[in-house]
């Protein structure tokens, strides 16, 4: 009887362990660690805005501040809302390129009789499984990081005690919104399950072509629609911003939607700058080759891309508001700006940017994750250059340059997104302030205030993540010999 037992025991635990084997898939750690971060992140500003809020209530001076409180709110709602959106476009990036490099065994499924939609279901369960772990790990992190940071407030700054309540319902929303958000990116990115036929159980990962890229109207004019109408929410919130603080709430939509067009267009728009990215590279060999490679899969290079675009436009786009926003406020104050009220922007500006930059990391580990899962995918690739008569050295440093078009056409991208973004939100949030009575009435429009160091760290930092990020995959792949890769 007890033989018995133990076997049926250990049958169900090898079932469940075989259920379970899909999370030791490459990419699927850095997943749940992307849905960890935006729920401990979203945890965590929930909790530090209502102890700001506490320990306004608290401050006789303040008291009830129905415009404080107005100002809180839409800065949780606008942070939050980027680093959800931000770790959604990774996860969908993560899981498109996962489904990718499943190609053949989709294949082999869909030859012994499993349907398109049942395989995708399966992904997108996966998707939801990673979405709950991550949210789950994060919910526990954020409460336990946010109760340790008030109580480290309160001894070393010397605030008053509030009685501030960490554990709320409440918290349970980022949570909650980061499970549902990732189980939506990983429907999303695994959309190329229903075209994956039988006839491709002979191959291996297999990326769309450009031919195949131009030939997608729906998703094309899709693209076209969310770039115009997100740049026309912009423009409008620019206009509404000049009247009422509220406008940034417009130009926030208007981002999102252009970015969303940006990013599913990417591999129409990506492609012709990676072209004069190449040029800068010479004739030489591996340069050619590196040029060619990044342009002949473009949703391979836009999937990487748009992970460092989103990275630098985030960045960026902070760095630039801020500034603008400081020279709004000085244009509207006379051209001089009190220096007490300098010093609370710089405050603030130190304060946004550590925020956002988590939002950034989210996208550094989505890049790292993705040029990882493409290096390897590829080592039937590189296994032919091997047998073809480049040495490992050559082979390495055609990845490297591929890595480094892409990062380039990337940051310029972001840049000028990034300068795009922060000025509009800067204007649409504070153009209607008057700061002296004898500021021109109708509002403040002043040119984009783009930092220098700002913007030179921002791209000396994006350049060494993506040396890093290509270096360790490369060595992997072509640590193989060019028999045993192309044997894959």
């Amino acid at each position: 009887m007890s033989a018995s037992t133990a076997s049926v025991s250990a049958a169900s635990s090898a079932s469940v362990s075989a259920r379970a084997s899909w999370l030791r898939e490459r990419g699927m750690g850095a997943s749940v660690l992307v849905t960890a971060i935006s729920a401990a992140f979203g945890v965590i500003l929930i909790s530090a805005m209502g102890f700001l809020s506490a320990l306004m209530r608290a401050n006789p001076y303040i008291g009830d501040s129905g415009t404080l409180a107005l100002v809180l709110g839409v800065l949780v709602f606008v942070i939050v809302g980027i680093a959800v959106y931000v770790a959604s476009i990774v996860t969908a990036n993560t899981f498109s390129t996962v489904v990718a490099g499943r190609t053949r065994r989709i294949a082999l499924m869909r030859l012994i009789g499993a349907s398109a939609r049942s395989q995708r279901g399966q992904v997108a369960r996966q998707g939801l499984a990673v979405g709950g772990i991550g949210a789950a790990i994060g919910l526990v992190a954020g409460i336990l990081l946010s109760i340790g940071g008030i109580a480290l407030a309160e001894r070393t700054l010397e605030l008053p005690a509030v009685g501030y309540v960490v554990v709320q319902p409440v918290l349970l929303l980022p949570a909650a919104i980061v499970a549902l958000t990732t189980w939506a990116a990983a429907w999303v990115g695994s959309r190329r399950v229903l075209s994956v036929t039988p006839l491709q159980a002979i191959a291996g990962s297999v990326e769309l072509s450009r031919e195949q890229v131009t030939r997608r109207p729906a998703r094309n004019v899709a693209a076209i629609v969310l770039l115009a109408l997100g740049g026309a929410l912009l423009a409008l919130g620019v206009l509404a911003g000049l009247v009422s603080p509220l406008g940034v709430l417009i130009a926030f939509v208007g981002g999102i939607l252009s970015f969303t067009g940006l990013a599913l267009g990417a591999a129409l728009i990506m492609p012709p700058v990676l072209r004069l990215v190449g040029r800068a590279f010479g004739r030489a060999a591996a340069a050619r080759l590196a040029a060619e490679n990044a342009l002949r899969y473009p949703e391979r290079s836009s999937r990487m891309a748009i992970g460092v675009v989103m990275g630098v436009t985030l960045v960026t786009m902070f760095a630039v508001a801020l500034a603008s926003i400081k020279l709004v406020l000085t244009q509207s104050a006379g051209g001089h700006l009190a220096p007490e009220m300098g010093t609370i922007l710089d405050t603030v500006a130190a304060i946004m940017m550590g925020l956002v930059a988590v939002s950034a990391v989210i996208a550094a580990v989505g890049l790292v994750n993705l040029l990882t899962i493409g290096v390897v995918q590829r080592r039937r690739e590189l296994g032919l250059l091997r047998a073809l008569g480049l040495s490992v050295r050559q082979v390495r440093r055609v990845v490297l340059l591929e890595a480094a078009h892409i990062t380039i056409a990337a940051v310029v991208t972001g840049l000028v997104l990034g300068v795009v973004y922060g000025w509009a939100g800067a204007q649409s949030l504070l153009g209607s302030v008057r700061m002296s009575p004898d500021a021109v009435a109708g509002g403040t429009l002043v040119w984009p205030a783009v930092p220098l160091w700002p913007t030179i760290w921002i791209v000396v930092a994006t350049a060494v993540l993506t040396l890093i990020a290509a270096v360790v995959p490369t060595r992997l792949a072509t640590r193989v010999t060019p028999v045993e890769a192309l044997a894959e």
